[in-house]
């Protein structure tokens, strides 16, 4: 069975969007990624910080997941990681209301050693000093590691994250922060960049436009899948990044044919966690549902055409 090692936030978030709002509720990159990686056959652990206000319900949750929590840090008298943000009408911008670092200002990551041979690390959205640390902690050089950053470590600490993205296999990133790390317009131009910067493979994600897979010069395209409703988009990447490191660890191939189907089990849960607020949808998800909308997705795609 393959293992994945997951680092990033485990949080509470507060989200208001269009259609209601919450009050502190589970969120976090890492709680995401490690519930889409839940519905694949594998071993998987959260790398990550917690404060004393975590709630044991969400712990419980986590296990009964199968997710290995020792790499989790406790920190007693601390208070969780808060990010709190309001969506506009079109759901595609938000506005951040409120981020509290607390416990995670301070987050020094510990491998478990049980983990520190995992076939597959996701290093989730966080400091790229943090993220090195992780590298610098595995024993042998995991088959894959996989990269997701946002704009404000590009603003604010570019030179540690062009450093992490020469150690690391896959980039996922937006078209936006694709345009601002390479400064072109192109994304076909912007992934030629970036690969040069060291990742094998490039996916730039387009929300409900889809997502592009880049390996040298062969390009996939992913289309999201058309839905009645968006309910609430907080962690739709982060389950995208679950979903197709699941995967990968599952399948134990890092060809770019596979890397296609792991960008379509990515989308694929995806599109179940925008369905309702935070992770609610992803906690009751079943292997059920998963597949028929897996069928959903290739029918969406296939055709046949004469050519003349």
């Amino acid at each position: 069975m393959g293992k994945l090692l997951i680092v990033g936030t485990v949080a509470f978030d507060a989200i208001e969007t269009p259609f209601g709002k919450t009050d502190k509720i589970l969120g976090g990159a890492a709680t995401f990624i490690g519930l889409a990686a839940s519905q694949f056959n594998l071993e998987s652990a959260i790398v990550s910080v917690v404060g004393e206000d975590f709630p044991q319900e969400y712990l419980d949750l986590l296990t009964r997941k199968n997710i290995d929590l020792t790499g989790l840090q406790v920190i007693k008298g601390g208070k969780t990681f808060f990010w709190s943000g309001k969506y506009h009408n079109d759901l595609n911008s938000r506005d951040t209301l409120s981020t509290e670092l607390n416990v995670l200002a301070d987050f020094e990551p510990i491998v478990p050693e049980n983990f520190k041979d995992a076939d597959v690390v996701m290093l989730g959205n966080l400091h790229p000093s943090t993220q090195m640390s992780v590298i610098n902690q595995m024993q042998e050089r995991p088959k894959l590691i996989v990269l997701d950053t946002m704009n404000f470590w590009m603003d604010n600490a570019l030179e540690e994250l062009m450093e992490v993205i020469k150690h690391i296999d896959v980039i996922t990133i937006n078209d936006e922060e694709a345009r601002q790390l390479t400064n072109e317009y192109s994304l076909v131009k912007a992934a030629e960049k970036i690969q040069q910067m060291g990742p094998k493979f490039v996916v730039i994600k387009k929300g409900e436009h889809g997502a592009l897979l880049f390996h040298k010069s062969k390009v996939f395209f992913a289309p999201a899948l058309p839905l009645k409703e968006v309910f609430d988009p907080t962690g739709a990447g982060d389950t995208f990044a679950g979903g197709f490191t699941g995967y990968l660890t599952e399948s134990k191939n890092a060809s770019f044919s596979n890397l296609k189907r792991a960008v379509i089990h990515g989308s694929n849960l995806a599109s179940f966690c925008v369905e309702k607020f935070g992770t609610e949808r992803m906690t009751d998800l079943n292997k059920k549902e998963v597949n028929n909308r897996l069928i959903q997705f290739r029918e969406l795609t296939q055709f046949d055409i004469e050519l003349q």
